[in-house]
């Protein structure tokens, strides 16, 4: 006879045993078993039992106000909290804030890893997440509190590299949840957003000879599940939870929505466009840095701004958008539904969005900053006596290929106004995002230089660059004051040597034409030719290489104006706000090189950007090529001039030698 699990919430509370370490799923507001979370609240409150929990968790699952993981804040259940997010469970922050509890925060992707590691067996996990942040042990190891004493994180040398690693805790209790369960145990997840990592949760517990319990909505007879269709065996799961509909909702803020949960396809034309705020012109410019063809994760807040632009702009279908949670492609969803998509291709496991994400998958990711300081750290963890936690943050912003941090320049307040194209700050935020040191180190400015990592920083009314000297000015916004609006309101002074003007079509209230900017369809338009003169000019200023297919359509438009012209041509480039990964230099150099000997009789470029002259010479140097690389646009044309009289009198020389020799 096979075992019936469906049980009371009561029942399966009634199994957890003080001291256990109790893991749960959810993300943000979505698949939170808020039925179990409201059977142990109400356990304890009733009986004092079970106490001095472990809560493992991977990001916040909750409303902030109390629901989800929030509901365990009563003094005496908790006594250590290992989580990637503690902003969600706002009292049992405060509790870890305070030393009533041990706490742990650690990198989202490395807890979500880190129950497969429990699942076989294995000590723990090995991986570069979080090197010189808060986590490595060098700057605090991820506690949160003085009374968290014990190392989890650890520094160590294999062949020569530095690696964290980190310990696995032991699971007693899975708290899981999906849509449809069998007397068995057998559970589906055909109404769920996502699918997290429950299956790693549920193995993790189970072979450490602790129960699982599943939270569903309905359940169905002994072979009705399809085998394919069932995402947890029932071998892994001891009891099954019927939750009612109001403890079951898809979030917070929607009971159900097919589309979410990959169950329909639906229109997205109709989707509402964002209203011209800062937050808006934030996501206009940070969608500029789009690759095409790439795949790009969104953080939360600013960044999910991005995802609607780019359905305005008819962007979507050339990149692939991703959240951490498990979605890819289709439009992402934002508010209560963040981390889910409306169209998605597929959800997988968080725990294998993280495996993507931390071997390089990522080509690009737009995130949120609290706090930004002069050697580009940026703060989203902990801040103004809150402890947020860093969710994703870590794994994301150290292995995407580039990385975009988005947030308004202060908090708090802050009012503009955008009127014919310029931006009017009307109300100066009450604090401060740019300030000499962040509280806490969420991402290392320093090591992103170490590995030459693209980092820029936008704004509402500007946008910074990561540069080996520091944080440097690279744009301004129409209509904004540097000396009035920028630097009186930071607590260091940026690099500043040419800042050009932020894309006027941000602040108009009317279709960007992105989808030309990111495919290069005008890039033609940047290439003029005087014939009288045979100088062929070509304006990068304000482009930038996103990929080495940018370089392509260069080459392809540089080489059809050369032979449009029908003669070797000496070629001036304006480099300055050009923006190029270090990545991408030598076939940048690798294109130049082609055009020497193909189409160039000699060629001279320019721009104030000391790095970017210091680089170009190196990769062009590196080819056996002279750089001519100038400061300014006068001493390129000058040097033109040099080498035109310099070939006119050798020129002169030739034909008096013929002479001379016919002679």
């Amino acid at each position: 006879m096979k075992k019936n699990k469906v049980t009371s919430a009561a029942e399966a509370m009634a199994l957890i045993r003080d001291g256990d370490v109790v893991t749960t799923t959810g993300f943000v507001q979505s698949c939170i078993p808020e039925a179990l979370h409201a059977a142990l609240e109400k356990r304890y409150v009733e009986t004092g039992a079970p106490r001095d929990l472990t809560l493992i968790m991977t990001a916040g699952a909750g409303d902030s106000k109390g629901l989800g993981t929030g509901r365990l804040h009563h003094e005496g259940l908790l006594s250590r909290v290992i989580a990637a997010n503690f902003g969600r469970m706002p009292k049992v922050a405060q509790a870890a804030k305070e030393n009533r509890i041990r706490g742990y925060n650690l990198p989202q992707g490395v807890i979500s890893q880190l129950y497969r590691a429990c699942a076989a067996g294995q000590p723990g996990l090995f991986s570069k997440v979080g090197l010189h942040t808060y986590v490595d042990p060098r700057h605090g190891g991820g506690k949160v509190n003085t009374l968290t004493d014990e190392e989890i994180v650890k520094v160590v040398d294999v062949d020569g590299e530095e690696w964290l690693f980190y310990k696995a805790t032991k699971i007693d209790v899975a708290f899981i949840r999906g849509t449809s369960a069998d007397p068995s145990g057998n559970i589906s997840m055909e109404k769920e957003a996502l699918t997290l990592d429950c299956l790693a949760q549920a193995m993790a517990a189970h072979n450490n000879g602790g129960i699982v319990i599943a939270q569903v909505e309905r359940i169905v007879d002994d072979g009705f599940l399809l085998p394919k269709d069932v995402r947890i065996p029932g071998i892994l799961v001891d009891c099954v939870v019927l939750a009612d509909a109001e403890h079951h909702r898809m979030n917070y803020g929607v009971q159900h929505d097919p589309a979410l949960a990959g169950q329909i396809r639906v229109p997205v034309t109709g989707i509402a466009r964002m209203k011209l705020d800062a937050r808006k012109i934030i996501a206009r410019r940070a969608a500029f840095e789009l690759p095409p063809n790439g795949v790009v994760n969104l953080g939360v807040g600013a960044p999910e701004g991005i995802s609607s632009v780019a359905n305005e702009e008819k962007v979507t279908p050339y990149i692939t958008l991703t959240t951490e949670a498990g979605a890819v492609g289709g439009v992402l969803a934002s508010g209560s539904s963040f981390g889910a998509a409306t169209n998605a291709d597929c959800v997988i496991d968080q725990n294998q969005m993280f495996d993507f994400y931390d071997g390089g998958g990522l080509d690009m990711t737009c995130l949120g900053m609290a706090e930004c300081d002069q050697e580009g750290n940026v703060n989203t963890s902990s801040f103004g006596g809150k402890l947020n936690g860093c969710g994703g943050f870590i794994n994301i912003s150290q292995n995407a290929r580039s990385v975009v941090f988005a947030g308004t320049f202060t908090a708090g307040g802050l009012e503009v106004e955008i009127e014919n194209g310029e931006l009017k700050i009307l109300k100066e935020g009450r604090s401060r995002k740019f300030l000499k040191l962040v509280e806490q180190n969420t991402f290392s400015g320093p090591y992103a230089k170490q590995r030459s990592q693209p980092v820029i920083y936008v704004t509402e009314r500007c946008v910074f660059q990561l540069t080996k000297e520091g944080l440097e000015l690279i744009e301004v916004a129409p209509g904004v004051d540097i000396e009035r609006d920028i630097l009186p309101h930071m607590d260091f002074q940026p690099i500043i040597n040419k800042p050009i003007l932020m894309d006027r079509r941000i602040f108009l209230d009317e279709p960007m034409d992105l989808l030309s900017d990111l495919l290069n369809l005008k890039l033609c338009e940047r290439v003029s030719y005087d014939s009288d003169r045979n100088i062929l000019f070509l304006n990068l200023e304000g482009w930038q290489v996103r990929q080495k297919s940018d370089i392509d359509d260069l080459r392809r438009v540089l080489v059809e104006a050369c032979e449009k012209a029908g003669k070797r041509v000496n070629s001036v480039v304006n480099h300055d706000g050009f923006r190029i990964s270090e990545a991408f230099y030598d076939d940048y150099a690798e294109m130049i090189e082609y055009l020497m000997e193909h189409h160039y009789a000699t060629t001279t470029r320019y721009t104030t950007n000391a790095f970017l002259r210091l680089k170009m010479q190196e990769a062009l140097k590196k080819r056996g090529l002279a750089p001519h690389v100038f400061e300014r646009k006068e001493d390129a044309h000058a040097f033109l001039e040099r080498h035109d009289m310099f070939n006119a009198a050798m020129g002169e020389v030739e034909e008096d030698n013929e002479a001379a020799a016919a002679a």
